[in-house]
């Protein structure tokens, strides 16, 4: 038999595949790249499995498929594992297209295969046509570098060891060693679009390139070359944008409009955040309006703040109001801990905007703690008119997103007796009156 097996076990070499002690799961059709693979991985002397799914889509055609792979893998001698799948009403289950269905399904079912039998890899029998059908049905549906990197050697657990062949090459060695195989014959239909592609936009392609495949792998290799290089750039980008505030990422505004191609890069920065490209068209088209904006994704949002973008995870509902007695000493409310203690000297405290000491006469229970509305008013300590709290927050600049989540200490007669964490209200201060104070702290937890 004449079979390329120092090209090949080279390939796998080069790209780290897998290993001479590295238990591999072959994944087989009964098509003739896949049956190629089996001859290969036994030619080279490789411990491997063989796994087979039946679809049950093709009736017969479906079961004698699953028994030649079944007299394949005792004539290799290696372990067989199948399965069939009822793959029409899985796909009308999940909603999704036939293709999809058996795609989920194989996937899912080669991964578990391979860990209940300790295999190391599963290998898959896609070559240089199979790269060259993805990418043109990438640039056909819409793809940005990533998809055109086309099908790589190696993703994960999966393993792809005759991407060194084009499938002129692979027929060839199958009449050659006259290897017998099946033919799928939803495989010549050209309703599916790789098979469109693969059978009448391709042959036109070859026509202008008879070296189509050679030229792909070229191509293949500087559109890799340029991914590295845009993904190091993010890298270093991200390393120099990402200002971690608490929870929250902060983007300095000045930094972003030095973006070149801004485009390109914030939508990148921005991607795995669930940000698609026209929000981020949006996001620049706003750059230079008012602050106040809001660009939300599925599960964050973008807030254009005075001199930033915050990256911000959406708020899962609304604080609840949290009722506070008399002999109340610790609070959990949203993302703080208030501890109340009560002292009988007239103690004032000073320089820490998380704790307040309050005239214990002047408190009416039970206490609130609750959230902003947009008509409240306080007296800002030291100041003897009232001031609206949404213009506290202005001349405070808190972040617009954060104002929902500023915790409001509110007396049993309505009053704000606290702004935690910024102001306490004049009417409630220590004086040389008070006789007893009561001390709230808050804790970020």
């Amino acid at each position: 038999m004449m079979l390329p097996v120092k090209k090949f076990t080279h390939f796998i070499e080069q790209n780290n595949l897998f290993t001479s002690t590295d238990k591999v799961l072959a994944a087989v059709s009964g098509g003739m790249d896949s049956v190629l693979i089996v001859h290969l991985l036994k030619a080279a002397g490789y411990n491997f499995g063989i796994a087979h799914c039946n679809f049950q889509l093709r009736g017969d055609e479906s079961t004698a498929d699953q028994e030649f792979c079944k007299q394949l893998a005792m004539q290799a001698g290696v372990p067989f594992h199948t399965i069939k799948f009822d793959t029409q009403q899985y796909a009308a289950d999940q909603k999704i297209s036939i293709q999809m269905a058996a795609r989920d399904l194989r996937y899912q079912w080669f991964e578990q295969v391979r860990q209940c039998n300790d295999y190391s890899v599963i290998a898959l029998a896609h070559h240089q046509n199979d790269t060259i059908e993805t990418i043109l049905l990438n640039l056909t549906r819409g793809t940005g570098i990533a998809g055109l990197h086309g099908i790589l050697p190696q993703n994960g657990h999966l393993v792809r060891p005759l991407l060194f062949l084009n499938r002129d090459e692979i027929q060839n060695l199958i009449v050659k060693n006259n290897l017998a195989y099946v033919e799928d014959s939803s495989n010549a239909s050209t309703k599916y679009a790789r098979n469109k592609i693969r059978h009448e936009v391709i042959p036109k392609l070859k026509e202008l390139n008879p070296n189509l495949e050679n030229t792909f792998e070229n191509n293949l290799r500087h559109f890799r070359d340029m991914e590295i290089l845009l993904e190091t750039k993010l890298a270093e980008l991200k390393e120099e944008l990402f200002i971690e505030n608490d929870d929250d990422i902060y983007l300095s505004l000045s930094a972003i409009k030095k973006l070149n191609p801004i485009r390109l890069l914030l939508f990148k920065l921005l991607q795995e955040y669930g940000f698609n490209e026209t929000t981020i068209d949006d996001v620049i088209a706003s750059l230079d309006k008012h602050s106040g904006r809001v660009f939300e994704a599925a599960d964050y949002k973008l807030i254009l703040d005075r001199d930033n973008i915050i990256l911000t995870k959406k708020e899962t509902g609304q604080q609840e109001n949290a009722l506070i007695n008399q002999d109340s000493h610790t609070l959990n409310y949203g993302n703080y801990k208030l501890t109340i203690l009560h002292d009988d000297s007239p103690l004032i405290i000073k320089d820490n905007p998380m704790a307040i000491a309050v005239d214990t006469d002047l408190l009416m229970y039970p206490l609130t703690m609750r959230t902003w509305q947009q008509s409240d008013v306080f007296y800002p300590l030291g100041m003897k008119t009232r001031k609206k709290l949404s213009d506290f927050f202005i001349n405070q600049k808190v972040p617009l997103h954060t104002k929902s989540q500023v915790p409001l200490l509110i007396n049993g007669n309505g009053d704000i007796i606290w702004i935690g964490g910024y102001r306490l209200d004049e009417r409630y201060k220590v004086n040389k009156n008070t006789k007893k104070v009561t001390i709230f702290e808050l804790i970020r937890i």
